[in-house]
């Protein structure tokens, strides 16, 4: 879980826009960021195993 001060100061416009940040809007997270779904790995897997992402489900084969 992220800090809020850091979650607040990403939220920010940057100067720059290569500087932007995104994040989990769960948990904060920067790393394994998924953009299609804002959400970082963690959360998506979560989310997705109980079904609460339209269109996604576990494959298995």
């Amino acid at each position: 879980m992220a800090k809020t001060s850091v979650i607040a100061r990403s939220k920010k416009k940057p100067k720059y826009s290569t500087r932007e940040v995104r994040r989990c809007f769960r948990c904060g997270r920067k790393r394994g960021f998924m953009r299609d779904f804002n959400l970082c790995r963690i959360c998506f897997r979560e989310l997705a195993q109980k079904g609460e992402i339209p269109g996604i489900k576990k494959s298995s084969w």
